[in-house]
Protein backbone atom coordinates (compact mmCIF):
# COMPACT_ATOMS: atom_id res chain seq x y z
CA UNK A 1 0.00 0.00 0.00
CA UNK A 2 1.61 3.54 -0.72
CA UNK A 3 2.26 6.00 1.82
CA UNK A 4 0.37 9.53 2.21
CA UNK A 5 2.82 12.06 2.09
CA UNK A 6 3.27 13.57 4.88
CA UNK A 7 1.60 11.21 7.47
CA UNK A 8 -0.27 13.78 8.49
CA UNK A 9 -4.42 14.68 8.40
CA UNK A 10 -3.87 16.37 4.89
CA UNK A 11 -1.64 13.72 3.69
CA UNK A 12 -4.49 11.37 4.47
CA UNK A 13 -7.24 12.80 3.12
CA UNK A 14 -5.13 13.68 -0.01
CA UNK A 15 -5.01 10.19 -0.50
CA UNK A 16 -8.66 9.78 0.10
CA UNK A 17 -9.49 11.89 -2.39
CA UNK A 18 -6.65 10.77 -5.15
CA UNK A 19 -8.51 7.24 -4.90
CA UNK A 20 -11.83 8.55 -5.68
CA UNK A 21 -10.41 10.48 -8.72
CA UNK A 22 -9.14 7.56 -10.07
CA UNK A 23 -12.03 5.65 -8.66
CA UNK A 24 -14.07 7.62 -11.61
CA UNK A 25 -11.66 6.75 -13.73
CA UNK A 26 -12.49 2.88 -13.66
CA UNK A 27 -16.30 3.10 -13.44
CA UNK A 28 -16.89 3.49 -9.47
CA UNK A 29 -18.36 6.46 -7.45
CA UNK A 30 -16.61 9.66 -6.70
CA UNK A 31 -15.17 8.40 -3.12
CA UNK A 32 -12.45 7.17 -1.30
CA UNK A 33 -11.24 6.20 1.96
CA UNK A 34 -8.24 5.00 3.97
CA UNK A 35 -8.02 3.51 7.46
CA UNK A 36 -4.53 4.81 9.12
CA UNK A 37 -2.89 3.04 12.45
CA UNK A 38 0.24 4.29 14.44
CA UNK A 39 0.82 6.74 11.02
CA UNK A 40 0.53 4.13 8.57
CA UNK A 41 -2.34 2.77 6.32
CA UNK A 42 -3.65 -0.27 7.10
CA UNK A 43 -6.73 -0.54 4.60
CA UNK A 44 -8.10 1.21 1.52
CA UNK A 45 -10.89 1.36 -0.44
CA UNK A 46 -12.95 2.81 -3.43
CA UNK A 47 -16.80 2.88 -4.12
CA UNK A 48 -17.77 -0.12 -5.68
CA UNK A 49 -21.20 0.27 -5.55
CA UNK A 50 -22.13 0.09 -9.33
CA UNK A 51 -19.20 -2.06 -9.89
CA UNK A 52 -20.02 -4.77 -8.00
CA UNK A 53 -23.80 -4.59 -7.73
CA UNK A 54 -23.38 -3.95 -3.50
CA UNK A 55 -25.19 -1.07 -2.01
CA UNK A 56 -23.08 -1.37 0.88
CA UNK A 57 -19.92 -1.22 -0.93
CA UNK A 58 -19.04 2.42 -0.73
CA UNK A 59 -15.84 3.68 -0.24
CA UNK A 60 -15.74 4.17 3.91
CA UNK A 61 -17.18 0.28 4.16
CA UNK A 62 -14.70 -1.17 1.84
CA UNK A 63 -11.64 0.26 3.91
CA UNK A 64 -12.69 -0.85 7.02
CA UNK A 65 -12.72 -4.31 5.35
CA UNK A 66 -9.62 -3.89 3.96
CA UNK A 67 -8.43 -2.99 7.00
CA UNK A 68 -9.67 -5.66 8.92
CA UNK A 69 -9.07 -8.53 6.82
CA UNK A 70 -5.22 -7.01 6.69
CA UNK A 71 -5.08 -6.77 10.70
CA UNK A 72 -6.74 -10.06 11.51
CA UNK A 73 -9.69 -8.06 13.79
CA UNK A 74 -12.76 -6.76 14.18
CA UNK A 75 -11.62 -4.34 15.94
CA UNK A 76 -10.13 -1.12 14.61
CA UNK A 77 -9.62 0.55 17.57
CA UNK A 78 -6.68 3.06 17.70
CA UNK A 79 -7.58 4.02 13.56
CA UNK A 80 -8.78 6.62 12.19
CA UNK A 81 -10.97 6.95 8.80
CA UNK A 82 -10.00 9.88 6.32
CA UNK A 83 -12.49 9.76 3.91
CA UNK A 84 -12.78 11.85 0.08
CA UNK A 85 -16.14 13.70 1.68
CA UNK A 86 -18.43 13.59 4.56
CA UNK A 87 -19.66 9.72 5.62
CA UNK A 88 -23.09 9.01 5.11
CA UNK A 89 -25.06 7.38 7.77
CA UNK A 90 -24.09 3.46 7.00
CA UNK A 91 -20.34 5.10 6.84
CA UNK A 92 -20.28 6.19 10.10
CA UNK A 93 -22.06 3.72 11.40
CA UNK A 94 -19.68 1.01 10.09
CA UNK A 95 -16.74 3.16 11.62
CA UNK A 96 -18.63 2.96 14.87
CA UNK A 97 -19.04 -0.73 14.65
CA UNK A 98 -15.29 -1.05 13.60
CA UNK A 99 -14.58 1.11 17.12
CA UNK A 100 -12.76 3.67 14.62
CA UNK A 101 -11.23 6.42 16.80
CA UNK A 102 -11.51 9.00 14.48
CA UNK A 103 -12.94 10.25 10.76
CA UNK A 104 -11.73 12.75 8.90
CA UNK A 105 -13.05 14.10 5.81
CA UNK A 106 -12.73 16.31 2.64
CA UNK A 107 -16.06 17.32 1.40
CA UNK A 108 -19.22 17.85 2.80
CA UNK A 109 -22.77 16.43 2.13
CA UNK A 110 -23.74 19.58 0.74
CA UNK A 111 -20.80 18.57 -2.34
CA UNK A 112 -22.24 14.94 -2.06
CA UNK A 113 -25.48 16.30 -3.12
CA UNK A 114 -24.68 18.78 -5.83
CA UNK A 115 -23.03 15.25 -7.08
CA UNK A 116 -26.42 13.65 -6.95
CA UNK A 117 -25.78 11.86 -4.26
CA UNK A 118 -27.97 13.27 -1.48
CA UNK A 119 -27.97 11.63 2.17
CA UNK A 120 -30.23 14.21 4.01
CA UNK A 121 -33.29 12.02 3.31
CA UNK A 122 -31.19 8.83 5.30
CA UNK A 123 -30.40 11.22 7.86
CA UNK A 124 -33.72 12.84 8.67
CA UNK A 125 -35.43 9.73 8.38
CA UNK A 126 -33.17 8.10 10.84
CA UNK A 127 -33.91 10.88 13.26
CA UNK A 128 -38.00 10.09 12.55
CA UNK A 129 -40.65 7.57 14.50
CA UNK A 130 -40.37 4.14 12.38
CA UNK A 131 -43.90 4.35 11.47
CA UNK A 132 -43.31 7.35 9.72
CA UNK A 133 -40.82 5.84 6.98
CA UNK A 134 -41.46 4.60 3.13
CA UNK A 135 -40.01 1.20 4.20
CA UNK A 136 -42.10 -0.66 6.78
CA UNK A 137 -39.57 -2.23 9.75
CA UNK A 138 -42.21 -4.70 11.57
CA UNK A 139 -40.75 -7.07 14.79
CA UNK A 140 -42.59 -10.69 14.06
CA UNK A 141 -41.67 -12.50 17.41
CA UNK A 142 -42.01 -16.11 16.69
CA UNK A 143 -41.28 -18.38 19.56
CA UNK A 144 -37.37 -18.68 20.01
CA UNK A 145 -36.49 -15.55 18.84
CA UNK A 146 -34.39 -15.25 21.54
CA UNK A 147 -32.40 -18.59 21.13
CA UNK A 148 -29.75 -17.35 18.97
CA UNK A 149 -28.62 -14.87 21.53
CA UNK A 150 -28.89 -17.28 24.37
CA UNK A 151 -26.77 -19.69 22.34
CA UNK A 152 -24.36 -16.79 22.16
CA UNK A 153 -24.76 -16.31 25.80
CA UNK A 154 -23.96 -19.85 26.14
CA UNK A 155 -20.52 -19.96 24.00
CA UNK A 156 -17.45 -19.75 27.12
CA UNK A 157 -14.91 -18.05 24.83
CA UNK A 158 -17.28 -16.22 22.40
CA UNK A 159 -15.71 -12.82 21.46
CA UNK A 160 -16.51 -9.45 23.10
CA UNK A 161 -17.89 -6.94 20.64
Amino acid sequence: MEDAEPATDAGFVTQAVDLAVRSVASGGGPFGAVVVRDGVVIGTGHNRVTLDGDPTAHAEVVAIRDACRRSGSYSLAGAELFSSCEPCPLCLSAALWARVGRVVFAADRDDAARAGFDDRAFYELLARDRSTWPMAVIQHRVPGAEAPMDAWLALENRAQY
